[in-house]
Parts: C-alpha cells; structure tokens; sequence
C-alpha cells in the first residue's frame, strides 16, 4: 500500500520533517482511508488487491512490528471478493472493500477477544456494535491488533513481546491502542480503531505522528458492555489526516439499545472542510493530580509552544489558562478504572497467567468496587462544573498530549507495581481527566524531537464538541501538512 515520492520534508515545527533527523524524513506515501475508498468506488483497484497488499504488508512486518493480534487472511479475503462482486454490481457504501484494522477489545465474530492477556480465550458468536456499523459500512476487518493486558499501560507489550514504534524500533508507539496506531502509521492499514480509557487513543497518536480522537462517552457504543470501564474508555479512530479520523467516527459512530450513555447525534466530517472561524483558546501545561513526581519535557512543552504560535498565526486568541482540575478528579478515575479493571479479569479463562501487576490491580478493584464506586460515580456532575467553568471563557484547551516523547518499549519490563506506575505517570499524565469527564479530545501531530520521535499535543473541548474541535485540527494540518511524514521503513 505504499510508493516511493522522493519527497523531502520541510522543518519539524510544521510536523513534516527536518535536516538531521533521517527518521522523520518523508520517503513513501501511503493512500489515506478516503483515497481508498475512493479508488475501489471509481473502480482503479479491487478490493482483493487492496486486501491482499495489507494482508502481505502485515505479514512482512509482524515479526518485527509486532502489530497484529490476529491476522484474518483468510476470512479478510473471502470478504474482499464479495466487496468487489457488489462494486460490480453498481453497490456504493463509504468503505466497501477497504481494509481495516480493529483493536483486540472489541468482538470480531469468528476470533477470540483476550484484550492483551496469555491463555485460551473462546471465540466470539456476534461482533460488537462499532464492528458492525464497520462492516455495515463495507470495510474488510483485516485483523485485531494488540494491546497490553487489560489496556492498562501506555506502553504495548506482553506475553507477546513488545509492539515497536515505526519512527523508531527501540521506542513503545505508546497504549493501549499501540498496535491499531504502528498498523496505521507503518502503512499497514489506512486506519484503525483503538480505544482511550487514559488517553490510549491519544498517546499512541502522539507518539507515532497520528491523529486520535477520543469522542464523547457513548458516541460510540461500547455494547456488548454498556459502557466500558464504568464510562472511563470510549472506542475512537486512529489515521493519517482528520478527514480520515472524522471518516472513521462518523462510521461507527450511534448507539445500540443497551447503551448507558447515549448523547445526541452529530456528524464531524463536513466540520473537516468548515473554518472553525476566530476562536479563544486556553494554553494549558497544568499537570492534573499526579502521586509521583512528573516534569514536562523541553521538547514537549516546545511543541505545544510551536502549535500556540501557528494558531496565533491562524487568528486565534491563545492565552495561558488551566482548568480547575483538583485533588477529587484522580480520587474519581481510581475506583471507576480500577473497578473496570477487576470485571475484565473475571472473563479471563485462566487468572493465574496475569501479570502480577494487574493482579494487584484488580484486587484494588475489588476494594473500591463499592461504596467508592458509587460516590465517585455521584461527584461527577460537581465535578465537571468546576472543570467546565473554564469553557465559560474559552472555546478550546490546548495541552499536552504526553509529557515526555516516546519511551524505550522495554520501560516497564520487569519492574514492580510502584515502580511501573511511576514510569508511566512520568511519562502520560495529562491524558486522563478527559476520561473522567467524558468531554472529547483530539490529538494531533506537533512536529519531531531533534532525535526524530514523534511529539504530540491535544485539543480538547466541552460536552460534544467534537465538530469544533476536528475543524480547529483539520485547520492546523492544512497549515503543518503532518501528513506528508512517513518512517522510514526498518520492519
């Protein structure tokens, strides 16, 4: 799914690339999730070649990449063909035909669902409300891509070994969603979905010069499960470009009868072309409530400043403001994670294979899992007034996605509970108020670190603001073009 354009890249404010640094040089082009589309509907390519270049690309970089879960060459490809015997027969759907990658917590009928965990998981009978809309949408599931156990940690590894970044082999592409975003960044697939119960949308995007959005609570079902992780994790894409982002969204984007959470429709593709007009924006690099000691990073807090300086130049009002995140935001995501987590490990066929951090995990799950539930679950009204209070002034917050660039991929290996949790609020804590809130963030591409690692930052906005917010994003990368950017292939 790639060709050579000798292209070279600009500087790394502009996100594209920059003179001494070989790995964020621009040396192929992949096709985006829309030019896909497009070139099956115009009848250009089939649907079986296209599978077939994703399936062999996959193949060629598993053992290395490491992105892939479960690859379903050969369901994927009886798919295609009746993709393309409906294209013939004059059938247009969005995505007919197109391949598509999946995150190993959703059920995809046929696979086992095991969400980064070892042992003998069963098969699933139904797919799960976002894989239907993107098969009633027409795209070709190609595989379910990994995740650490249980999603926990924003680093992608396990049993398994270690899912690589495609900017860098010795570099996490973040988490939970850390496969979905090295399948799309690598040029795998066009796009994927993951999920973001702590920013593990977000993260991996930073990390690997993606877009993730995490949308509203509920504006993507999370059914078979009501909501997921007590309404902490929503499902959200991972592409190239905001178009694709928005594409995806728009796709499996409504609700199935059993959701918990069900806010009112919205379309976000036709906000991609819409100028988002003058808008107020608060600059924030508060840190939210942390237990360990954290720092930003210069060359993070550099990239925000570069994206505060573009949106200036754009016309927008960008001015240093926090919101009033407080001490009872982190006392509220605990029990509601923790709580979620302790669920997931009871569908575990065989527990004793866990790690002994997620063990620990759970058992504090099932300590908060009652009456601190219930009262966490209770403040969030009070709390999202507080926070919310900031909106009364501004349109958007722009903030750091992650505080630190990609870390090395074997960071939290063979590390104890403390210790794994002070890499990884070193390394991720601005991500997971949004989680708590349930409001929508977008990430976006803030340029390259001298060494060549993908950065990030995140727009973030009130109650279904997502049209807003993916009109500000499309805005930014029609000026910085993070498009143009490839790794150079190593896998």
């Amino acid at each position: 799914m790639s060709v050579d354009t000798g292209q070279q890249g600009t500087d790394r404010s502009g996100a594209a690339a920059h003179e001494g640094s070989g790995r964020a040089r621009p040396t192929l082009t992949w096709p985006t999730l829309a030019e896909c589309a497009r070139s099956l509907a115009d009848g250009d390519t089939t649907s079986v070649a296209m599978v077939t270049r994703s399936l062999d690309a996959i193949d060629a970089a598993q053992p290395t990449l490491n992105a892939f879960k479960v690859v379903r060459r050969a369901a994927a490809l009886a798919e295609a063909a009746d993709a393309d015997r409906r294209l013939a027969a004059g059938e247009r759907l969005p995505l007919l035909g197109v391949p598509i990658a999946v995150k190993d917590d959703v059920d995809v009928t046929g696979e086992p669902t095991a969400f980064g965990c070892a042992g003998d998981f069963p098969t699933k009978t139904a797919d799960s409300e976002a894989v239907r809309r993107l098969r009633a949408a027409g795209a070709v599931i190609v595989g379910k891509t990994h995740s650490p156990e249980l999603g926990q940690w924003p680093f992608t590894g396990g049993t398994f070994g270690h899912t690589r970044n495609p900017w860098a082999r010795d570099r996490t592409p973040g988490g939970s969603s850390g496969g979905s975003a090295a399948a799309v960044a690598a040029g795998l697939v066009p796009a994927a979905l993951g999920s973001d119960g702590a920013g593990s949308v977000r993260i991996p995007a930073s990390w690997t010069n993606l877009v993730g959005i995490k949308p509203q609570r509920g504006r993507i079902s999370t059914w078979p499960d009501p909501e997921a992780f007590n309404g902490v994790t929503v499902f959200g894409p991972l592409a190239r470009t905001v178009e694709d982002a928005a594409l995806l969204l728009d796709l499996v984007a409504g609700p199935h009868e059993g959701d918990l959470h069900t806010p009112r429709p919205l379309t976000v593709r036709d906000a991609v072309d819409r100028e988002p007009g003058r808008l107020r924006i608060a600059l924030s690099l508060k840190l939210p409530f942390t237990a360990t000691p954290t720092a930003l990073h210069p060359e993070i807090r550099d990239a925000v400043g570069g994206i505060a300086h573009t949106l200036r130049r754009l016309g927008h009002e960008v001015v240093v403001a926090d919101p009033a995140y407080g001490i009872l935001l982190g006392a509220n995501f605990l029990p509601r994670s923790m709580a979620g987590l302790e669920e997931w490990r009871q569908r575990v066929p065989d527990p004793t294979q866990l790690d002994p951090r997620t063990l620990a995990n759970a058992r504090t799950g099932r300590l908060l899992g009652g009456l601190p539930l219930r009262v966490a679950r209770a403040a969030e009204p009070r709390i999202r007034r507080r926070i919310g209070a900031i909106f009364n002034e501004f349109d958007v917050i722009l903030a750091p996605t992650t505080a630190t660039p990609p870390p090395r991929v074997d960071a939290i290996d063979r590390t104890g509970h403390y210790e794994t949790d002070k890499v990884i609020t070193a390394a991720c804590p601005y991500a997971w108020p949004w989680n708590v809130l349930g409001w929508p963030s977008v990430g976006v591409p803030a340029g390259f670190t001298d060494d060549g690692l993908p950065r990030g930052v995140q727009l973030m906005g009130h109650e279904s603001s997502e049209p807003l917010l993916v009109s500000l994003a499309a805005q930014l990368e029609r000026e910085l073009r993070w498009d143009t950017a490839t790794p150079e292939r190593w896998w």
